[in-house]
This record gives C-alpha cells, structure tokens and sequence, in this order.
C-alpha cells in the first residue's frame, strides 16, 4: 500500500498512539493505559466531529476524554475548547490537571474576576486551548455580548460535563443548564460535542442525545458510550436507628472507626453546623461545608480533606460535584437523599482509588418530611410565572430581581429559580439593568412539571426500598439496587454489602477501641472510661440546648409604598424600623430543621391530607421544653403578661400555650391580639413586602387590651406563637404592641420554620 495515503486502521494506530503519549502526560505514569471506551470516545470527538454522551461511573476517566480530545483538536489546528463546567471548585481541579498535561487551560468564574481581561487577551492571542466556565455564565449579560459569540464562531470542541443537569428528570437538574440546548444548535454540525456523566438513567439519556443530537439529512446520530455503573471498592451499609439521639450516639462512638477520613452528609444546613459541633475535638477534627459556607472558606475546607487534615466534613450537597480526592475513606449520611441516584453521586466520592471504602447510611423519621419541602420548593407554579411575566411586560424598562419581587408574590429563591426557568425557554431575558420579557409567546406545562413530580415520588419510594434491602435474598445488593436505578442491567450482586454479607459495621452499644481511648483521654483524672456514657453525654448537650434565639428584623423590604403601606404619618416605609417599634430578640423551642425536637415538632405542627393545619394539644414533653426555655432566658427584665398571636388555623394550641406561660410563670394572661373582622387564614403572601402588606391591618387593639397594656406601665409582654418563618407576623403585631404604649415585647413560639 501507498505510504502517502494511509490506511483507516494505520490512521487509527497513529491516533491511538498520540492519545496515549498525551495520557501518560495527563496521569504521570508510563503504564498508564485507556478503560474501555475512552479511547472510542477520543476518537469519534477528533476524527469523526461526532455529538458523544458518556455515561461512566466516577473515577473512569470522563475528564481524562475531554482534556485529551481538545489538545489532540488543537495540534490539528481546531480553536479552543469550551469546557461547561457546573462547580468551581471543579473547575480548580480540572485545570491544575489539565496543565500537567500541557494543556493551556483557565477557567471564567466568580472567583476570578480580576483575571477576566487577562483571560480575554489571551483568547484573542489564541494562547489558550480549554476554556472552563459555568453554565450560569451562559446568562451573564456581558459575557453573552462579548465574549460568547467569539468563543462559539471559534469553538473547536464543546464540553458538557455533569450532563445530566441538563434534564430536568435527573437528579439535580439546573435550568442553566437548558441554555446548552441552543448554544448546541448554534456550533453547527462540524463542532464536535462531549457530554458526560455518571448519573443518569435511560430517560435522562434519552432526554440529553435529544439536546445534543444534530438534525439534517446524513447527520450521524449521538454515540452513546454507557458502561458498567457499579463500584467495586465500595462497602455499602444502611443502619435504621430508632431517633436522633440514637444516631448521634452512634456516629460520636464509631467515627474512629471508619477508614481516613470522609464526608458526613445531612439534609439539612443547622444538621450540618450541629453535627460539626458535636464531633469535633482536638486530634479528630470534623468541619460544616454548607452553602452558607462563603468560597474561599469552601476552598480551605476541600483541601483540608484532601490533605487528611480533619477526619470529616459534616455537609451538604453543596459538597458534590466537583470534589475529588482519590482516597476519599468514608461517606456517611445522616439522613436519606430522597432519590436512589442521588445518592449514588453522593457516595461515589469515596473510594476512587483505593480497594475500600465505607458508606453507610443512617436514615431517619424526618427524611420523608425534608424530601417533601424541597420537591414542592422547587417546582414553578403557574400563577407565579404569570406574575412575572404580566410585570415584566408592562414594566417598559428593565427590572431587577429585587424590583420585580417587590410587584409579585414570590420569595427571592424562588423567583430567582422561576426567572432561570423562564429565561431557557425564552420568554424573559437578562439584560444589563435587570429582567425583561421577551414576548415570546410562553404555556406552562403542567403535564411535563406533574410527570417531573410523579417521577420524585416514584424515587422517593425507591430510596425507601432500598433503606429496607435485607440479607438472606440471593436477588438483592446495594450496589446492585443501585446500579439499577440507573438502568445498568449489568449488575451483579458484590458480595461486600450488609445484604450479600453480614454487616460490617459496629452494632448499636458496642465501643471501638479508639471510643475508649477518647473517652479516656476527655475524663483524665476522673478515671471513667465509659465511652458510652462519654457518648450520650455529648449527645444530650447538643439535643436538650435550650432554645434557639429568634432575631428581631430591623429594616423594611422593599416596595411597600407600591402596595399602598405607609407609615400612619402618610411617609414610606423604608431603611430601618424605629428602634422603638422593634421587637426583642425572642425564643423558639427548635428550628423545624434541627436535630431532636424537630421530629416531635413536626408531629405537633403537621398538616392533614387536604394539606390543612392540624389544631393539636400540646403534649407534656414539648410543654417542659418550654418551660426550660422561660427558665434559662437570660433577659433583661422578665415580662409581666402573656399575649398570644390570634390563630385562625390552630386557635386551640396557641391560646392553650399562651394560659400555659402565664399561668406556670405567674404573669398576666393577655388572651390573643384582636383579629380585623375580615382577617382570612394566610395561605398566600411569599415574600416580605406582600407578607408585610397581609400583615398591615390584620391585627387590632381591643379596649380591654388597651386598658391592660397601660397598667403594665412599660413591663414587657411575652408574644406567643405556634410557628415563627418570616418573622413578619410577630413583627408587625410587636410594632402594634409598641405603638400601643406597650414596654419591651417578646416572641416566643415553638418552631422556627426558616
């Protein structure tokens, strides 16, 4: 054969070959060789411009594909390429990786803005071969204007990583992520395009080669590269615990012996920042990672990990995506993700390149309630999209978010989230100055968000099947069930978990070594040697605190003056409220979201089917707590009476908790606030200015009140509520109080709901 033209097959063993060298550069090693797939994976995206979705497990090598594929597209003379990548700390990682691979790699994030121009002149300079940025990026006006439309007419290969956010069916799905449908469609079909995942069932295929395929006659298809989805090196365990004490007791008594260090997942931030609280000690440190953790904060606590510095992270999922440390020892979960492939993300940190790795899951009786608020909390419901878009329409200019979310009823968080969602499906977008519409016509698909809906319900249901998995069924395994849950038909039982095995875990009550030697070194002199006790101790300190402070609010939200609220004078309202119409810092029994009394609070405080507040009594253990509460406050002056915010939904329990406290502390029974006769049950008002608008004038001063107020002569008044969430209703009956001739007033209630 002609040596000047050369075989498809010799072509390959050249392509093959220079992709290996590169890897070994990537990796570091000489040995290094492809897993089943990269390789096909590199080649499709160089020689074939092919659309591929990967669909590996973590630690394959998804990112060793894309790195690789851009430097081999660039020796070839291709532009840049442009790497989506959800995470900066993500993005960290992948360009320390891909610089020592020779890549020139920078990454456009909000951790490095002051970098942005020099990022800029080097595009133009085309000194850079992979461009990170993160979907959001996608809808920063500037960036779309400037540097956008250079990045697309050059592109050589697009990178969608973490693709299954592109679904809205996945797990954790991103409305960001929905502008990469049209950023697709606008390469053309000669760009190559990666994505990749490790988390996505067949819908999720489906719905992402949907996005990314090309359509036109002769187009090849999207190359779907699915691999076996379980993982060898992980020993998975569940252990149902009878109450959080239980569980509490169990993780300050077995920590030690789980391998390395690890993350400790909760579902909830205050979980977190407990669970921190209450494992940390001096040579076995444990931090929160939340997402109230500010980001370089967040950088220290990674590498800390990484480098084996503290034995645990107690988080979030706002510690997901993106973290990779190899040796990752353990992932525990205190507390169940509500979806089985959810979980599966959570727990593949660990184990990526060593033979074993711990997980084990400790669920508990609040799971079910948490899962329920985050579904509902990130649906968008129709009348609020309306809201917007009748505002945006006839606003004639652009509005921010603040702006807007003082015309429509929506909470910021959620308004936010409803904007992203409106503005990929085209009908708002952000311009410089805020929000407009588009006037794209805009339906809200109720069938498609019910669907959405069903399916979570569906997972919920399959992370409780796999939490009551048991030994003694050959057809049954962890990993397996996991496995499953992705559609990988593959699986096999492995032979490691608590169900092909006995558990491998400690039981309940027995104490590790390392347990006693704590609990030793913690009572020096006292010569107790009681970890258990130890334990419970520790436990019992952080469950039976007493009370969770209750901020007062000292400024007024936005936009009451286009809600007709004013100040009795006629003034706005606006900036501070008058220090002499404040409340007090107040008290909760617990925050709905807390460790311990939050399970019996949301027994009290439930809702029925029809999804009305129950008016239940109040029960004796919850009504001690309270009293502990009054006992312990460290006030300046003790209140002289009782004043109960009036209920229209749990009359009962309100009242009977107010004649409760004054009858058990000896001070004055108020009764209730009067109610305006037309006062209604607050089923609406989200966000501050409309909960502050409700608010106005719902509550009077009844002559009898008003007689009672003045004899106290300036003594504070305790207000009592069932449920404390904006803060807004004690807020604006506290200011009646004050305006009212009342001294110092005091909330108390028996749940902080945010």
């Amino acid at each position: 054969m002609d040596s000047s033209h050369p075989s498809p097959t010799s072509d390959r063993s050249a392509l093959r070959a220079e992709a290996q060298d590169a890897l070994r550069a990537l990796t570091g090693r000489a040995d290094a060789d492809f897993h089943d797939g990269q390789f096909e994976a590199i080649e499709a995206l160089v020689e074939e411009r092919r659309r591929v979705l990967v669909v590996q497990r973590t630690g394959w090598g998804k990112s060793a594909v894309y790195f690789l594929a851009a430097l081999l597209q660039r020796r070839r003379g291709a532009g840049p390429a442009l790497i989506i990548s959800p995470l900066i700390a993500l993005m960290r990682d992948q360009v320390a990786a891909a610089r020592r691979a020779g890549v020139k790699a920078e990454a456009i994030s909000s951790a490095n803005p002051t970098q942005w121009s020099d990022i800029d002149r080097a595009l133009d300079a085309d000194e850079i071969d992979v461009l990170l940025v993160s979907p959001e990026r996608l809808v920063n006006p500037r960036f779309r204007a400037e540097q956008l439309p250079r990045l697309i007419e050059r592109c050589g290969l697009l990178v969608i990583d973490e693709a299954h956010c592109i679904s809205d069916w996945g797990h954790d799905f991103r409305p960001d992520y929905r502008r990469l449908r049209d950023l697709v469609a606008e390469l053309g079909d000669q760009v190559p395009v990666l994505a990749t995942t490790a988390t996505a069932n067949s819908r999720v295929v489906a719905d992402v080669a949907e996005q990314l395929g090309v359509h036109g006659e002769g187009a090849a298809p999207v190359l779907t590269l699915r691999g076996a989805l379980t993982r060898d090196s992980l020993r998975l365990g569940c252990l149902t615990l009878p109450d959080d004490r239980s569980r509490l007791e169990y993780l300050v008594e077995h920590l030690e012996d789980l391998p390395g260090s690890g993350i400790i997942y909760t579902l909830t931030v205050s979980a977190a920042e407990d669970l921190a609280d209450l494992l940390d000690r001096p040579g076995r440190r444990v931090r929160a990672y939340t997402g109230r953790t500010d980001s370089d904060e967040r950088a220290d606590l990674e590498q800390a990990l990484k480098d084996n510095e503290v034995k645990a992270l107690a988080a979030t999922s706002a510690l997901g995506m993106g973290f990779d440390k190899p040796d990752l020892g353990f992932v525990v979960h205190l507390g169940a993700p509500s979806s089985p492939v959810a979980y599966y993300q959570q727990v593949g940190r660990a184990g990526r390149a060593t033979d074993t790795a711990d997980v084990l899951l400790l669920p508990g009786r609040e799971d079910r309630a948490i899962w329920e608020y985050f579904a509902t909390a990130s649906m968008p419901a129709q009348a609020s999209a309306d809201s917007v878009l009748a505002e945006l329409g006839a606003a004639g200019s652009p509005l921010s978010t603040p702006a807007l979310e003082a015309r429509v009823d929506v909470k910021r968080s959620a308004l936010e989230l409803l904007l992203k969602v409106l503005a990929v499906e085209g009908a708002v977008d952000s311009v410089r100055g805020g929000w407009v519409a588009t006037g794209t016509s805009w339906t809200y698909d109720a069938q498609r968000y019910e669907n959405v809906a069903r399916a979570r319900r569906q997972e919920q249901q399959a992370m409780l099947e796999y939490e009551r998995l048991r030994s003694g069924d050959p057809q049954q395994c962890r990993m397996m069930f996991l496995a499953r849950q992705l559609d990988d038909d593959t699986a096999a039982p492995c032979g490691r978990c608590d169900v092909c095995t006995d558990p491998w875990y400690p039981a309940p009550g027995a104490t590790s070594d390392a347990s006693i030697a704590d609990a030793s070194a913690a009572s020096a002199g006292s010569g107790a040697t009681d970890a258990a006790a130890s334990s419970r101790d520790a436990v019992a300190r952080l469950l039976d605190r007493v009370g969770v402070p209750v901020d007062p609010r000292k400024q007024w939200p936005q936009g009451l003056d286009r809600l007709g609220i004013t100040a009795e004078s006629g003034s706005p309202l606006r900036g501070n409220i008058a220090a002499g119409e404040r409340l007090e810092e107040g008290r909760a029994l617990a925050r709905m979201s807390d460790l311990g009394w939050a399970v019996p609070l949301r027994e009290l405080l439930r809702v029925d089917e029809q999804g009305r507040r129950v008016d239940a009594a109040l029960t004796p253990a919850i009504a001690h707590r309270v009293i502990e509460i009054l006992t312990d406050w460290d006030w300046r002056q003790r209140p002289a009476a009782v004043l109960a915010v009036p209920s229209t939904t749990r009359p009962t329990l309100v009242r009977d908790l107010g004649a409760g406290i004054a009858r058990i502390g000896q001070m004055q029974d108020l009764g209730a606030l009067g109610l305006a006769p037309d006062a209604a049950p607050m089923n609406g008002a989200r966000n501050s200015a409309f909960r502050v608008a409700a608010l106005w004038d719902r509550f009077v001063i009844t002559p009898d009140l008003a007689e009672s107020i003045a004899a106290l002569d300036g003594a504070p008044i305790l207000l009592v509520d069932d449920e404390i969430d904006t803060r807004w209703t004690v807020t604006i009956a506290g200011r009646l109080l004050r305006r009212s001739g009342s001294g110092p007033v005091l909330p108390l209630a028996l749940a902080l709901v945010s």
